[in-house]
Formats: structure tokens, sequence, C-alpha cells
């Protein structure tokens, strides 16, 4: 099939950015899913959480674009997240659109039982600091690259 010129070495796998992150995105979810087991946590819904274990509160639309998340992912995440006692919702009442999320006193105890997830997926990784903090700052550079693109 190949015809040696090079021609089409552009569509060869190997020369694909987008194959390996696929693939390291895919494993990563796949760990991700083994860890958070425990904490009967999805990781979506572990975002969520480290989001809020930051921030305490937020309405929907901010959360929403901090995560990169739309409105049909978010509400799902959300309702099962306030069904297990960790946030409350709350519609504002000067602006009914306006949706407030708030950590609960069980959603912040859960920040405890989660504290073992970064340092036991980080120790899956095997990246020294330096190619941690590379990693890290090549990711953010791609994802700022690609939303100029929008």
């Amino acid at each position: 099939m190949e015809n040696g010129n090079g021609k089409y070495d552009s569509l060869k796998l190997r020369n694909q950015l987008s194959f390996p992150l696929y693939l390291c995105s895919k494993e990563i979810s796949r760990l991700y899913a083994g860890v958070l087991s425990g904490l009967d946590l999805t990781y979506t819904q572990y975002i969520v959480m480290m989001f809020f274990w930051e921030m305490g509160s937020s309405n929907v639309r901010e959360l929403g674009e901090t995560l990169r998340l739309d409105p049909s992912t978010l509400t799902p995440v959300l309702k099962k997240l306030e069904g297990k006692g960790y946030i409350d919702r709350e519609r504002s009442s000067q602006d009914e659109r306006v949706l407030t999320v708030t950590l609960t006193e069980k959603g912040r105890e859960l920040r405890e039982q989660a504290l073992g997830v970064p340092v036991k997926m980080r120790s899956i990784y095997g990246l020294t600091d330096s190619e941690w903090e590379a990693l890290a700052a090549l990711s953010v550079k791609l994802l700022e690259n690609i939303e100029k693109e929008k």
C-alpha cells in the first residue's frame, strides 16, 4: 500500500499528536474510574467537586464556563451530587434564571477522603516534577491555542 514517496506520511498514526493524546485521555479516564470508585464519583463529578472545594459556591454558568461543560452535561451531574448530599442548588431570589450551587458540610468532608486521589494518579503517571510541569504547561498552551480557533 505504501508507495515510498512520503506523500502520505502526514496520515500515519505515529505522526499524529491527536492519537497519543486520545489514547492517554482514554487510559487516564479508565484509571480515574478505578481510583474514584471508592468515593462513588465519576470523573465529571470529581472535577465539579474539585471546583467547589476551591470555590465553595458558584452559579451554574460560571461552573460550566470554568469546566467547559455544557448545561446538558452539567445538570444531571449536579442533580446526582445534590442527591448524594454534597451540594445544594438554589434559585437566586434576584434572578430566577440564576442557579446558585453551594458545597454542603458532607461535600466538604468528602474533600478529606479525596486527598489520596491526586497522589495515586501522579504515582501512576510516573513523571518527574519537571516533566509534570512541562506537560501541564504544554497542555495549557495547547488548550489556549485551540480556544483561539473557535
